[in-house]
């Protein structure tokens, strides 16, 4: 119990030290990926296009199938993780 209780501590960590971790595991590494066999290519996406989607996702007004999941996802980054984000992924 001690080593998922640890494990899930340093994932965790892992994720808020690099926000874009928490992107991999659905979007693949460079973003080449359709999650859920629903959302968009983010690695084809401009990097206005993506910011402007992660925006509209924490306030609500952008998103399909998969809205409230991106909503959970987003919710807790600033500015700067997306933009940081943008320039790791996008175009």
């Amino acid at each position: 119990m001690k080593k998922i209780a640890l494990l899930t501590t340093l994932l965790a960590l892992a994720a808020f030290a690099d926000p874009y971790a928490k992107c991999v595991t659905c979007h693949g590494a460079s973003g080449e990926k359709v999650a859920l066999g629903k959302s968009k290519v983010i690695k084809d996406m401009s990097k206005a296009d993506f910011i402007s989607a992660m925006k509209g996702y924490q306030d609500g007004t952008y998103g399909g199938p998969t809205k409230g999941l991106m909503e959970a996802q987003v919710k807790g980054l600033s500015d700067a993780d997306i933009e940081a984000i943008a320039n790791k992924i996008a175009k």
